[in-house]
């Protein structure tokens, strides 16, 4: 479990570093900040080199989770709250409670608090390249 907490720290700092530039760091201190947190992860059954990872996000108003991508498909669905899914080259969605969402392999997204909203929560399954990290920062 101590694993899995160290994983989602560095992960979280890297995706928020990843912003650009000092003052991206600075507003990163200030800015409400997401909590992610892995519930569980298993080796898929029949597929080598494949896991499945089981984990939420949790924004409070004005949080987002920066610009990142998964090596593996991602199958969410909003717990509580309002979010905006951002994915490059789509329309922005916006997410309610109830709603589901989907991010096939290497698709550059990020997920955001609903401006004006009290921000909310998301359940999301990867299936993801057993070894790799669980989200890469985007570029």
């Amino acid at each position: 479990m101590r694993s899995r907490t160290l994983v989602f720290a560095a992960l979280t700092v890297g995706l928020m570093t990843s912003a650009g530039g000092a003052r991206a760091q600075d507003d990163a201190s200030t800015a409400p900040q997401p909590k992610r947190t892995v519930l569980d992860k298993h080796d898929q059954s029949g597929v080598p080199g494949k896991e499945i990872v089981i984990g939420t996000a949790e924004l409070p108003a004005g949080a987002i989770i920066g610009w990142h991508s998964h090596a593996g498909d991602e199958s969410g669905y909003v717990l509580r709250g309002n979010l905006v899914l951002k994915t490059r080259g789509k329309p922005d969605q916006v997410l309610k409670a109830g709603d589901h969402f989907f991010n096939e392999r290497g698709a550059v997204h990020s997920l955001a608090a609903a401006p004006g909203s009290e921000g909310g929560a998301a359940l999301s399954t990867w299936i993801v390249d057993k070894g790799k990290p669980l989200a890469q920062p985007a570029k």
